[in-house]
């Protein structure tokens, strides 16, 4: 049966090298800075990381305007070190983790958070708050350079609403990778949304999120009207 659309081409990320960055999978960590960790009510000196999914489909790029998502009345921001995978493997090392890194972006995991809160009371997953149209605002990828340290900053309408450093990552980002790298097979164009710190809040239609990481491009996102 011949079918009534056209498949849509991978979504492709813009880098600092001119060249696009096919993208795979999109991976987040949750809870990855102390401070954001118990802003959401967890112990983060007891769990171990976890994860959840995004499709590709959900990247959109700097400067675009993402329509206030349907369903939702506390849509939230949460800046992210988004670290881009250029090689494959599995059962990676922590010490090995950074060779497999391609680069990094600023990036953006926006959220339903009233339905994230209502699938969590009832024990059910995060999908429908999290893998949301457009809820994956991506920065221009910058090949290379590894991230320890350096400040990770967002602003909403000029007033800083998250600042904290890299460095206050729980599960830094070889850890991430070798932790992941042991539930999946890690591919080229596969991105990891690396944790957010405190300061989550919500936005509505109007509002210019701008987000900035040390030594890397900022990101720039206008919350537009409600979705048709």
């Amino acid at each position: 049966m011949k079918l009534a659309f056209d498949p849509q081409p991978p979504v492709v990320a813009a880098t600092s090298t001119g060249e696009g960055f096919p993208v795979r999978r999109i991976f987040c960590v949750g809870r990855n800075y102390a401070e954001h960790a118990r802003e959401m009510g967890s112990d983060p000196q007891r769990d171990p990381p976890f994860f959840f999914t995004k499709w590709a489909e959900t990247l959109i790029g700097d400067g675009a305007v993402l329509p206030y998502p349907q369903a939702t009345s506390d849509f939230h921001y949460e800046v992210e070190l988004v670290a881009a995978i250029g090689k494959a493997g599995r059962d990676i090392s922590s010490s090995a983790a950074l060779d497999h890194v391609w680069g990094h972006a600023v990036g953006l995991d926006m959220t339903r958070r009233d339905l994230q809160a209502q699938a969590k009371e009832k024990g059910r997953p995060w999908d429908i708050g999290k893998n949301v149209e457009g809820s994956a605002p991506l920065g221009l990828l910058h090949a290379g350079s590894h991230f320890a340290q350096g400040e990770i900053l967002l602003s909403v309408n000029g007033v800083v609403r998250q600042r904290a450093d890299i460095a206050d990552l729980i599960w830094p980002v070889a850890d991430v990778i070798a932790f992941l790298s042991r539930l999946y097979t890690l591919h080229p164009g596969d991105l990891i949304y690396t944790g957010t710190p405190a300061g989550v809040g919500p936005v509505v239609p109007g509002d210019v999120i701008n987000a900035s990481i040390a030594g890397l491009t900022p990101l720039t996102i206008t919350i537009g009207p409600v979705a048709a």
